[in-house]
């Protein structure tokens, strides 16, 4: 996968996973050390109050990457529908290499209009998590009307998919290779190219001889809520 501009906005289907793809794009550019100063990820969702990567917090600034959320910084416990005004400062910052993680669905990417500004064309990538296993998105046609109006609500285009058809702990595979070819049915229709298919790490030696770029993902944000499940 090519990380493209400094810029670069996350979104997708609530429970698609991108803030699990946003977090470890965040760290994976940290390991490889980006060549700006500086490396930051936005959390925009003020959607949802499970899975923001905010709770990542403590982590992200131990790897270097500086997290931006709430006028607390997501210190306080609170649920605040609100962003601080400091998540501008990497936005405008040449040096810096930020990741802006939305909320989910065409709701969570109206947040994207106040900041539409710092985000002129070929300055940018816009991506969209694709996930065929959620109600929302499971055929390529919902996934396009869901793409679009995404692009209607940010007023910003998509610029790649990301495929993230996932299973949770029962992810094969075979899993990954089946999204991925969903995740190409959506580029056919709606001419956005698919960049990239996302696995867990366990999984990743299996598909080293895959035809498409994969992309390792960690558990991040879902570790304590399955262990609840179990």
């Amino acid at each position: 996968m090519q990380y493209g501009p400094r810029k670069i906005a996350v979104t997708g289907h609530f429970g698609s996973g991108k803030t699990e793809f946003a977090v470890s794009l965040a760290f994976a550019l940290a390991r490889l050390g980006a060549a700006e100063a500086r490396l930051a990820l936005c959390d925009l969702d003020i959607e949802n109050p499970y899975f923001r990567s905010r709770e990542q917090g403590a982590e992200l600034e131990a790897a270097g990457i500086r997290c931006y959320s709430d006028p607390f910084g997501g210190r306080n416990g609170s649920e605040l529908q609100t962003i601080s005004a400091a998540v501008r400062a990497p936005l405008e910052d040449e040096g810096c290499r930020v990741i802006v993680d939305c909320g989910g669905d065409n709701s969570g990417a109206m947040v994207l209009r106040q900041f539409q500004k710092y985000f002129a064309p070929g300055e940018y990538q816009l991506l969209c998590v694709v996930n065929q296993n959620r109600p929302g998105t499971d055929t390529p046609e919902k996934a396009v009307a869901h793409l679009r109006a995404i692009e209607q609500a940010s007023g910003l285009e998509v610029t790649g998919l990301v495929s993230n058809s996932h299973l949770i702990r029962y992810t094969t595979a075979e899993t990954v290779m089946e999204g991925w070819e969903f995740a190409k049915a959506v580029e056919t229709l709606s001419g956005v190219p698919a960049l990239c298919a996302c696995c867990m790490e366990s999984i990743a030696p299996q598909l080293k001889n895959a035809d498409f770029d994969v992309f390792p993902i960690g558990m991040y944000m879902r570790d304590t809520y399955l262990d609840k499940q179990v």
